[in-house]
C-alpha cells in the first residue's frame, strides 16, 4: 500500500500496543526478588500455558493442570487466575491518542487481540478507550490464537475487513509476519513514536 491509496480500515492488537499487561505487576506483589519471578515464569512456562487459556481453554483446568505439575508454585499459579486483574498496568497513552485521532478523522478501527474471552470483560469495564472500537474479535472467542491465519480470516469475515484495504498493528513480528502475508499493511508496533510516523506515511494521520 503506497501513500497515495489511503487505507480505510486501522486493526490493532490491544496487549502491548494499548494496553500494558504484564504478569509481573501481579508477582512483584508477591515475590520480592525480580530474579526469582523471572525463574518462576520460567520454570512452569507461564507465557505458553497462558496462551492456551487466550485459545479458549478453561481457566479452572487449565491452573488444576499446571499447580498439579508444580505443587510447590501453587499459590502463585492459583493467584494468576484469582488475582488476574493485578496483571493490567495501564493505557499506553501514546497509542491512546493515536486512536482517539483516528477516530476523530472518521477511520475505522477494529482491533484483533490474542485474549481469554472470560477475562477480557475485567478490561472492557476498566478502560473507556475499549468502547470505542467499531468491533473487537478475541482468540478466546474464535478459539485459535494469532498468528495462525484462521483468527485472522474470523476477524476479516466477521468485520468485514479487506485486507488490501486494512493496516494490521502488532507488537509481534510473527503476528506481523502473518498479516503481511495475508495481504495487509502490516505494522510492527515497537511505541507509539514510531507508530505514528507510519500512519502519516500511510496518509492516515496529518502530522508526526
Amino acid at each position: 500500500m503506497t501513500p497515495n491509496h489511503r487505507p480505510t480500515t486501522v486493526v490493532f492488537d490491544l496487549g502491548g500496543v494499548l494496553l500494558d499487561w504484564n504478569p509481573r505487576y501481579l508477582y512483584r506483589q508477591m515475590i520480592d526478588d525480580p530474579d526469582e519471578i523471572e525463574a518462576f515464569i520460567d520454570e512452569v512456562g507461564l507465557s505458553a500455558w497462558n496462551a492456551r487459556q487466550d485459545a479458549g481453554r478453561a481457566w479452572a483446568e487449565a491452573v488444576e493442570e499446571l499447580a498439579s505439575q508444580f505443587p510447590h508454585r501453587r499459590e502463585l499459579i492459583e493467584a494468576f487466575w484469582r488475582r488476574w486483574p493485578d496483571t493490567l498496568g495501564g493505557e499506553i497513552e501514546g497509542t491512546v491518542e493515536i486512536l482517539r485521532e483516528l477516530r476523530d478523522a472518521g477511520v475505522r478501527i477494529v482491533a484483533l487481540s490474542n485474549w481469554s474471552a472470560v477475562t477480557f470483560p475485567v478490561a472492557y469495564e476498566r478502560f473507556e478507550v475499549l468502547h470505542w472500537f467499531d468491533g473487537i474479535v478475541l482468540s478466546g472467542e474464535v478459539g485459535v490464537n494469532k498468528p495462525d491465519p484462521r483468527i485472522y480470516e474470523v476477524m476479516a469475515a466477521r468485520l468485514a475487513v479487506d485486507p488490501a484495504e486494512a493496516v494490521f498493528i502488532d507488537d509481534s513480528p510473527a503476528n506481523v509476519a502473518a498479516a503481511t502475508a495475508l495481504g495487509y499493511t502490516a505494522i510492527h508496533f515497537t511505541g507509539p513514536e514510531s507508530l505514528r510516523a507510519s500512519l502519516v506515511v500511510l496518509g492516515l494521520l496529518t502530522r508526526g
